[in-house]
């Protein structure tokens, strides 16, 4: 067998794992969903029941709303048991290219995916959303507006507030997943910091009130949670550079007349 077949082989064989493992996930997110629409209306009472959504009286505008209630929850539950399970996956598929400790230390991360996504939630909803809802209310007071709010519309807001911070809070442990297979080092992230910077205050300021106060109280954590995972990585980024050393030297001494 030539060495272009076996290659050609070795590609469509990656591919082959990389649909089956794809497969499992959509499974586990659709098992997820299922799962979700049980937790459905008891989170949307906790949600309608607590200021500020308690102090109004939300109108469905249309005959699928209860539907789409059911939806939005039902996938931010299956979302949050699904993104341990991605980074299972993905753990799995490039575990066959690394060593012993790597595997076993990469593994280890998968639990804090959920953790750091709950965690996430909690800081929108309980800072971030109170904020930007605060803000928007004394606008439309300024101008006059009644304020009379769609479940829906009430529930967007909330989401596109919620969603993307929850995603944004796995930031540190995605690089140290990236630093620890090799992909992403703390010297690379140095260099990228103008660039993480800008991207960072961009979604900041995209889920944020707009204005300066709400914006810089966004952004600022955003920004620290990238240099908590320069720091991560960093740790991490040393441990292998003595690992190396260690292995060169056994190598070394095991083949004292090997050529370098």
């Amino acid at each position: 067998m030539s060495q272009d077949t076996e290659q050609q082989l070795s590609v469509i064989e990656h591919i082959t794992e990389l649909r089956r493992r794809i497969m499992y996930i959509v499974a586990v997110l659709i098992a997820g969903l299922i799962g979700g629409f049980f937790l459905a209306e008891p989170l949307f009472q906790y949600v309608i029941s607590r200021p500020p959504a308690d102090t109004y009286t939300f109108k469905s505008f249309s005959p699928w709303d209860g539907v789409g209630i059911y939806m939005k929850f039902a996938f931010l539950v299956a979302l949050s048991l699904t993104l341990p399970f991605i980074m299972y996956q993905l753990w799995a598929f490039v575990s066959p290219g690394l060593r012993k400790h790597e595997r076993r230390a990469t593994l280890k991360y998968i639990p804090f995916v959920f953790v750091l996504f709950i965690a996430g939630m909690c800081f929108a909803y309980y800072i971030v959303a109170p904020m930007a809802f605060q803000f928007t209310a004394n606008v439309n007071q300024q101008l006059g507006l009644q304020e009379l709010y769609g479940i829906t519309h009430y529930l967007t807001f909330l989401f596109n507030l919620v969603l993307p911070m929850a995603l944004l809070f796995e930031l540190p442990l995605v690089i140290m997943f990236l630093t620890a297979i090799r992909i992403l080092n703390p010297l690379r992230l140095r260099k990228m910091r103008r660039f993480a910077y800008f991207g960072l205050v961009l979604i900041g300021v995209s889920i944020s009130p707009p204005d300066f106060i709400s914006d810089i109280l966004i952004t600022i954590p955003l920004i620290l949670l990238y240099e908590f995972s320069v720091l991560l990585s960093s740790f991490i980024y040393r441990k292998q550079l003595a690992r190396d050393k260690a292995w060169e030297e056994e190598f070394e001494a095991e083949h004292p007349y090997s050529v370098s």
